[in-house]
């Protein structure tokens, strides 16, 4: 993704080595009828704060970033920003399995990432991760 890839400042190099350190959320929803003021934002929060937590127990490395894809058409993306998380622009339309690009006709979705650490982007940008747990190649 583009636009990801240009907020965070990565290289190709950088961008595979690191890539297992985003946790995609690929799908999130407060059915229509459940009708509580603020619910999906505090939801939203309250995972983010949770998910790395859990993430090390189970996987051993705590991840830098979360992101999810919000399909612009349908949806805001208003529970995301009052959640703090970041726009950051749009995917271009192809879809996760179109490796070769060539796809086309799919409505791009905006892109939301959610830093969850100070200086991410740094942090994504170094060569090696010294300040987090081991790689998450290494215990696999």
């Amino acid at each position: 993704m583009a636009a990801r890839d240009e907020w965070i400042g990565w290289n190709a190099e950088q961008r595979a080595r690191h890539l297992p350190w985003i946790v995609n959320n690929s799908r999130f929803l407060v059915l229509p009828w459940v009708r509580v003021k603020g619910l999906a934002s505090k939801i939203l929060a309250h995972s983010a704060r949770q998910l790395p937590i859990d993430w090390e127990r189970r996987y051993g490395y705590r991840p830098l970033l979360l992101e999810t894809l919000v399909d612009a058409q349908r949806f805001g993306g208003t529970c995301y920003r009052a959640a703090n998380w970041i726009r950051v622009g749009q995917t271009r339309g192809r879809g996760r399995m179109d490796r070769q690009h060539r796809a086309e006709g799919l409505a791009p979705k905006d892109i939301y990432p959610y830093p969850l650490c100070r200086n991410v982007q740094q942090e994504l940008c170094r060569d090696a991760l010294l300040t987090h747990s081991a790689s998450p190649n290494q215990r696999r």
